[in-house]
């Protein structure tokens, strides 16, 4: 558990310019409280410990706006940007150096019981009011787009954006691990507008030499 606190503590520093010191991070960092909170409840959980584990995540909550249940599974090198509005669900399962910004949701889709919560893999970054939901896995290396709703399976090395979620870029080259930019994200749909309105204007042209030299 103390490995993995430490390793949380450096991945703000690798992930966070703001971040200017270890007393700062350890005083006034609430998604770095919520993770401390994790981590012992997850331990308390795992010994078979009852009530407990609960009981703290659910005070984390309150403190920080962040609600991990116990029972989640998180990785090393954790961060969780801002973090009010996060919700990481029971049997969520999340991998190594994965970045969530604030508001992300990893949750079910309703009553089902079993694996309802995704599964994370490594590399993974969730922009700001993302919604993951379902038991479904997102690949190492993703970028997921701010306020995306993500409802299948996404392979490893992509980008995901909108409402349903789409990929829009799939590539083998590893994305960088600790940073996404959320301004310059692709739009397909942008793209594709823009493209007809070329092909019209090249239409357009071709119509209006046509009648040029047409005779009168």
């Amino acid at each position: 558990m103390f490995k993995h606190i430490k390793q949380d503590l450096q991945a703000i520093f690798d992930r966070d310019p703001a971040a200017t010191s270890r007393l700062e991070v350890l005083l006034t960092y609430a998604g770095f409280h919520a993770l401390l909170a994790y981590r012992v409840s997850h331990w308390l959980k795992s010994n078979g410990v009852p009530f407990l584990p609960r009981a703290i995540s659910q005070l984390a909550r309150w403190l920080t706006g962040v609600e991990i249940h116990p029972s989640a599974k998180i990785g090393t090198g954790f961060f969780i940007d801002h973090g009010m509005g996060v919700v990481i669900g029971e049997t969520a399962e999340i991998g190594d150096y994965v970045t969530l910004f604030q508001g992300v949701t990893l949750g079910g889709t309703g009553k089902e019981r079993g694996k309802r919560h995704p599964t994370l893999g490594n590399h993974v970054v969730v922009g700001a009011g993302a919604k993951i939901l379902g038991g479904i896995k997102i690949g190492d290396n993703v970028k997921i787009g701010a306020n995306s709703v993500v409802l299948k399976n996404v392979p490893p090395d992509s980008t995901v954006i909108g409402v349903p979620g789409r990929i829009i870029k799939s590539q083998g080259a590893r994305l960088p691990d600790a940073t996404m930019d959320q301004i310059d994200l692709p739009d397909p749909i942008s793209d594709r507008f823009a493209a007809l309105e070329q092909e019209l204007i090249e239409l357009r042209k071709k119509v209006e030499n046509h009648d040029s030299r047409s005779p009168s």
